[in-house]
């Protein structure tokens, strides 16, 4: 659930939505949730000194109920 709601916020942000993932693994410290948008994109989602990066990861902070950490990563690093 965590990670449809988090891809749904980020296409909204990006200029290709169609090119956004999102992937979800379990650590021994909670959830990770990795997006991968366009590298044209990855400004974007990071946002000016970090701001939108932090506000999505306050958004979907508040609906889990565990820890979840947020990486973003453009989709030539793979």
């Amino acid at each position: 659930m965590l990670a449809e709601a988090l891809g749904h916020l980020v296409r909204g942000i990006v200029d290709h939505p169609e090119e956004v993932r999102v992937k979800s693994r379990q650590l021994r410290r909670g959830n990770l949730l990795e997006v991968f948008v366009n590298p044209d994109d990855l400004g974007r989602v990071i946002g000016r000194s970090g701001r939108t990066a932090k506000a999505l990861r306050s958004v979907i902070g508040s609906l889990s109920k565990e820890s979840v950490r947020i990486d973003v990563v453009d989709t030539d690093r793979r």
